[in-house]
């Protein structure tokens, strides 16, 4: 099964779901925040109902297209726990968006109501309109960073993670002045991504001067180990990836000759 509205929706979904994860974790072990300001209650409140939209559509979709669906499948492919796609399914169900008819043995059938169909087309319009917020968001922030890092005098960037937010960095090098000098992703086959050389270790990148995070389900783990290499001063995030970094987190410069060298 495989959501009609593209490998962005799986995307964002997620990253809205890390986004909560990790805020969480700011409050329990106390942590602050490099490069990131705390977020109002007001875009909290705004992601929650962007990644319910999403999740909502996500389902609809799966059962309008009529494949024999689970639960389990569904909970999935939308990336979310069993317990919280039953739930989902439920309130569809309750709001007369999808009815259902069990087929033996002990089995259910799934289907849009009229009012299925027209609420799918709703939530495509308002998720395509937020997806457009997501993108403006995103690139505002890659900016800001590839700016912040050409201030720093940092002229030549490596990306960490193939991802959407990698192809928006990629985008915003000509409105900051920085050169993008390729990826490092130890989690996809070594290669070229949009445009650029995709290796496993900075190492295997020409010299580049500091490194932007762009991994979007594994920001957190990447950001910790480019910083334990390259210090913090050399590794920056956009904001909606809200990675943290422990006060007491000491700054290390690599040698020159590791390919991070300016």
């Amino acid at each position: 099964m495989v959501l009609t509205e593209g490998r962005l929706l799986k995307d964002e979904g997620r990253l809205l779901k890390d986004e909560g994860r990790l805020l969480k974790d700011h409050a329990r072990d106390g942590l602050t925040a490099q490069w990131i300001p705390a977020m109002s209650e007001t875009s909290k409140q705004n992601e929650a109902v962007d990644s319910e939209t999403a999740i909502t559509l996500g389902l609809l979709s799966a059962v309008e297209r009529g494949e024999p669906l689970t639960q389990r499948t569904l909970a999935s492919e939308l990336g979310i726990a069993l317990g919280l796609a039953n739930s989902y399914l439920k309130r569809c169900v309750r709001k007369g968006l999808i009815k259902v008819n069990q087929v033996p043995p002990n089995r259910y059938a799934y289907y849009l109501t009229p009012q299925g169909f027209s609420e799918k087309a709703r939530l495509t319009g308002e998720y395509l309109s937020g997806s457009f917020n997501f993108f403006r968001r995103a690139r505002a922030q890659c900016t800001s960073c590839l700016s912040d890092a050409a201030a720093r005098g940092y002229k030549r960037v490596a990306l960490a993670g193939v991802s959407e937010l990698a192809e928006i960095a990629i985008l915003c090098k000509f409105e900051s002045g920085v050169e993008i000098v390729g990826i490092v992703d130890a989690n996809v086959r070594p290669g070229s991504f949009a445009g650029l050389k995709v290796v496993p270790d900075p190492a295997g990148l020409p010299k580049h001067d500091a490194l932007l995070v762009t991994d979007i389900s594994r920001a957190q783990s990447v950001y910790d180990r480019l910083i334990s290499r390259y210090g913090q001063e050399r590794v920056l995030a956009p904001e909606m990836l809200h990675v943290r970094v422990r006060p007491s987190t000491p700054l290390k410069r690599p040698a020159h000759s590791d390919g991070g060298g300016r």
